[in-house]
Parts: C-alpha cells; sequence; structure tokens
C-alpha cells in the first residue's frame, strides 16, 4: 500500500484556519495524473500542489483542483515553499520551480516570508458588455462605469478577467451567477473574475478583491496569488496608482478566511505571502487507472 504524507497549508496568512487552504504533499514523484487528481479531489482544498523532482529547476510543482490539474497556483506555490522551509528541507534563499506556466523564481526571507516571481505580464483591454459582466456578478453595471478603468483579460501566468467597482458594498453585495461567469471566462480565455474596489477594510491596503473560477471547480476562492499578480499588473500597466511597488490586497473576508496578498510591480512581477500548516496527516494513493487496463 503507497502512503504519502499530506498537509493542508493556509497561505497568505500566519493565522490557522483563515487564508486560502493549499493540500501540499511534499513527495509526488511517481503519481501519474489520475491519481493526484483523485488526491486532490479527497482534500479537496481549491488546489493541492505536488512536490516533484525536476530536470530543469529546484524542483516541479504539479497543481490539481478537485476537477482538474492547472498551469499555476499562487496559494499552493507560496505554501509548498513555506511547508518545506518549516521542515527544514529547504532553506532561506533563492529557488527555481518549474510549472506548466514555465520556471518561476522563489525567494524565502529568514521568518518565512515566500515570494514569487510571476511570468511577464499580458494586458488587454476588452470591449465587453458591461452590462452582461455586471449580470453575472450581481451587481449594478453603474458601479463597474464609475470606476474609470476598462475590463480587462490580464495574465501573469494564468489569465483573469479583471472588472473593478466602485465601493466596498458594491463588492460586498455581489450576487454572482455562475454559469454566467464560466460562460464569460470562457469566451475570453480565462480562470475567473476578479472583481475588486480601492475600498478597503484597512487603510493600508491598496485593494479588496474576490475571484470566481466556477469553470475550474471553485466557485469563489478565499486568497487568490496568481490573479493578485495579474491585476497588479493590470493596474500598473494602465497608470491607476501612483506606487505599484508595493502594494496589498486584502481578499477572503466574506468567507471568513481573510488574508492578504503582498504585490510587487517592477521589472518582474512578484506576490508573497505567510503561510501556516493547519493539517497533517497521510492518505493512500489510489491505484493507477493503467494498472486496470486489460491486454487483449
Amino acid at each position: 500500500m503507497d502512503t504519502r504524507n499530506a498537509f493542508l497549508v493556509d497561505a497568505f496568512t500566519d493565522e490557522p484556519t483563515s487564508g486560502n487552504p493549499a493540500g501540499v504533499l511534499p513527495d509526488g514523484d511517481g503519481l501519474d495524473a489520475d491519481q493526484m487528481g483523485a488526491i486532490a479531489n479527497e482534500l479537496g482544498a481549491s488546489e493541492t500542489a505536488f512536490v516533484r523532482e525536476s530536470e530543469v529547476a529546484d524542483r516541479q510543482l504539479r497543481y490539481f483542483t478537485p476537477e482538474t490539474e492547472v498551469d499555476l497556483c499562487g496559494h499552493a506555490t507560496i505554501a509548498s515553499h513555506a511547508l518545506l522551509y518549516e521542515r527544514g528541507v529547504i532553506d532561506d534563499g533563492k529557488h527555481t520551480v518549474e510549472t506548466e506556466a514555465g520556471v518561476l523564481d522563489i525567494s524565502i526571507g529568514e521568518g518565512g516570508l515566500v515570494w514569487m516571481t510571476q511570468n511577464d505580464p499580458t494586458v488587454t483591454e476588452l470591449d465587453v458588455d458591461i452590462e452582461r459582466v455586471a449580470d453575472a456578478l450581481g451587481v449594478g453595471a453603474e458601479s463597474i462605469r464609475a470606476v474609470g478603468l476598462p475590463i480587462a483579460r490580464t495574465s501573469t501566468g494564468l489569465p483573469f478577467l479583471a472588472v473593478p467597482v466602485e465601493y466596498f458594498s458594491d463588492l460586498s453585495g455581489m450576487e454572482p451567477e455562475m454559469r454566467a461567469i464560466e460562460l464569460l471566462s470562457e469566451e475570453y480565455d480565462a480562470t475567473g473574475i476578479y472583481a475588486f474596489t480601492f475600498d478597503t477594510l484597512e487603510g493600508e491596503s491598496t485593494l479588496h478583491g474576490r475571484m470566481f473560477a466556477p469553470g475550474a471547480g471553485v466557485e469563489e476562492d478565499p486568497v487568490t496569488g496568481t490573479a493578485s499578480g495579474a491585476v497588479g499588473a493590470y493596474l500598473d500597466r494602465l497608470g491607476a496608482l501612483d506606487e505599484t511597488a508595493a502594494m496589498t490586497f486584502e481578499q477572503g473576508h466574506f468567507l471568513g478566511r481573510p488574508g492578504t496578498v503582498s504585490v510587487s510591480i517592477g521589472a518582474e512581477v512578484k506576490v508573497g505571502g505567510r503561510a501556516v500548516t493547519t493539517l497533517e496527516g497521510s492518505i493512500v494513493v489510489p491505484e493507477s487507472d493503467d494498472d486496470d487496463i486489460i491486454e487483449a
């Protein structure tokens, strides 16, 4: 019986049971995609990261939602490296990680703060029906128009639709229609919609966000690293803020899992955060589907 250590690690927080939980298997070598998908489904986190050996980087990470494999996951990357650092497997300093979105740079500070460098940004303003987007999010269209920023498809490894709204009450009062969000995301080849407002709970925060990705099996994600980097790049590209080198994004409060993402836009896009291990155990690896193939 193949049994592996499995963890739930809360990312973008230093408080247990807050932030965004990620499954982490520190030993993911030898598992096929079906096995990893089954384990991710069993653990039930929005994403589970499998740490594997790499020929081109210090390690490889593969990411699975309960329904599908994704190319990149910010909070699971932060969680994985925080866990490895906590367990003494890796030291602070610079690291590299192979993902399906490319090889990324990771840096870990002495206190365990993990920074993840994302891919070069692509930001495309969209000629999209604002009424349609507003209806999908369950918010008034005027709350989007009032901000004066365009809806855009933005990516630093995973693409998202960035949708600004005027007030915190607009964000908190959203009644999203998941099928409509899924259709919009499919149409514009995006992982999901990241809606945000500059009206924040904490004075030092830059914005407060919510991210909906029903097409990836995640109706609402607590705290989303890849989307934070993408939206930070969007704000920088549009000149929406005077300073984008040190931003703080709030997220997760409406799900009872508050967290913060540090976002830095310079020569590279970086997102950073802390993480805390909340659950440790072991999981039995299911048999590979390949084993069920009957040869004629």
